[in-house]
């Protein structure tokens, strides 16, 4: 008896995951690839002897990346090592005013003291409290396909959703632990991965701040990429097929079922498909009207997290004060936020992150020399213009050069920007944006997009615009919830 061919569509994270997690379970699966390598957003640029993760630079929730490879009876450290970094990430509030926040718990603890007198005691409840939306949130929640609320009526699965105030703002909540500002910052710092401004983001999402302090920051060496590549040779150590520079142009639908994907280069024959590219892009563009889940003017209303402007610089020389991480906290975040959200536009102060991946790794630049990637969170939708880009590059890094003290301007040999138009081009991504949806109360689990089609019986949908969410962990997650679904029902 012939396999079932599965397509799925869109080699980033999710699709990875859903191909794999498909062959493994007996399926013939073909994974079609716009683009010339696998990744997605964690796309890798390599020039002049550097190396830059062009998308996620961050790396936690280590417990998903094993329990993913462990499914198949694989570690992590089979494809990649890791690195856990210390200290976790710089955070500049000012000129030689900034924070390090320590990998080891106990120095956090007395760093929190040294702010706050209490605030050690009130960071080790916080934690505690974390910890158990972690445990719950991660191994009962967001495995959830989401696809009916009688999948949480469950007696102690309520409680537990009560107990993670699931209904109370981030925002309140941390206010119940800490008042000093520059704690504030530091505890609400992992809610912008969410896509949200605390005030819009459920008390639940402290679990991040677990992941953040009591997990770790680490680094796959060589790259982020690393990461993917280790995917690769795992779906293909499985079995599957994967086809690159083939742009899907059309599901063909014919009896209630996805028949045929047809590409810029080729026909497949399919039964079932699963749609790891952009949610939108597939609906809008790739099916016909009569069988999409929702209406232009559902996305249109939907919240979305931020688009990035980026900005990939290598330096003549090595720089001080700085480390792997460091986010520019000297403007006002509130004010920042509203001009995402709010009142989309142009930030008039942008907050900025900057990642030094040469400070933790030789291999990704040449001797002597150090590769930043800089990234501004700007409002989707917006009007990219070169002007524009060059404008916010000379504002950022003249404040880095403040920041920092030291000249970085006249030490730049090579640069490329990234932004709206390129998500656009390379991604599809709706509105230019980098991270998907954001997790708003009324964007959380069944409340965001379905990952099974209404209209085609055979058709799902994985990756960030669709349960659990957006970031590297939440993606691979559900490539393979999706996956289990498809398996169930085909």
């Amino acid at each position: 008896m012939s396999k079932k061919k599965v397509i799925v569509i869109g080699a980033g994270f999710a699709g990875l995951a859903a191909a794999t997690t498909l062959a493994h379970q007996g399926f013939a699966v073909t994974l079609l690839e716009k683009n010339d390598k696998a990744g997605g957003r964690a796309n890798i640029l390599q020039a002049e002897g550097f190396t830059f993760d062009m998308g996620p630079s961050w790396y936690w929730m280590p417990d998903v990346f094993e329990r993913y490879f462990a499914r198949f009876g694989k570690k992590v450290s089979d494809y990649y090592t890791l690195k856990r970094l210390d200290p976790s990430y710089r955070v500049y509030f000012g000129e030689n005013d900034y924070i390090n926040v320590p990998a080891n718990l106990n120095d956090l603890y007395e760093l929190f003291e040294s702010y706050e007198k209490g605030s050690s005691q009130k960071l080790k409840d916080f934690l505690k409290q974390s910890a158990y939306k972690y445990e719950v949130g991660i191994n009962n929640l967001v495995y959830k396909p989401s696809r009916s609320v009688w999948e949480f009526v469950d007696f102690r699965l309520l409680v537990d959703m009560i107990r993670m105030n699931i209904f109370e703002s981030f925002h309140k909540h941390i206010r119940k632990y800490f008042s000093h500002p520059k704690l504030l910052k530091l505890v609400e710092f992992p809610i912008l991965f969410l896509g949200a401004i605390p005030q819009n983001t459920p008390a639940l999402y402290s679990l991040m701040n677990y992941a953040d302090m009591a997990l770790g920051t680490w680094y796959p060496m060589g790259g982020m990429y690393e990461v993917v590549k280790a995917m690769v040779s795992l779906a293909e150590e499985q079995g599957v097929q994967i086809l690159y520079n083939q742009e899907v142009k059309k599901i063909v639908v014919e009896n209630g079922k996805a028949t045929r994907i047809i590409t810029n280069q080729n026909t497949f024959e399919a039964d079932a498909v699963v749609a790891g590219a952009d949610y939108h892009h597939v609906e809008q563009e790739i099916l016909e009207k009569p069988y999409r889940n929702y209406s232009e003017s559902y996305w249109q209303k939907r919240i979305m997290s931020p688009s990035s402007l980026l900005y990939y610089v290598g330096l003549n020389k090595k720089l001080q004060n700085i480390e792997h991480h460091v986010l520019c906290f000297d403007e006002e975040l509130d004010l920042h936020a509203h001009e995402i959200y709010t009142q989309p536009q142009w930030p008039s102060k942008p907050l900025f992150y900057l990642s030094a991946t040469s400070k933790t790794d030789t291999s990704v630049a040449p001797e002597g020399k150090e590769n930043l990637v800089l990234l501004i969170p700007v409002a989707v939708g917006l009007e990219d213009k070169e002007e524009t880009r060059e404008h916010y590059y000379q504002l950022i890094m003249r404040r880095l050069e403040k920041l920092t003290e030291q000249s970085i301007l006249d030490s730049v040999i090579f640069k490329k920007s990234y932004a709206h138009k390129d998500f656009l081009k390379d991604y599809h991504s709706f509105k230019g944006n980098a991270y998907g949806l954001a997790n708003t109360l009324t964007q959380t689990a069944i409340l965001k997009p379905s990952l099974k089609s209404k209209k085609v019986k055979n058709l799902y949908f994985t990756g960030q615009l669709t349960v659990p969410g957006p970031g590297v962990p939440p993606t691979i997650i559900s490539g393979q919830v999706v996956a289990n679904e498809l398996a169930k029902e085909i």
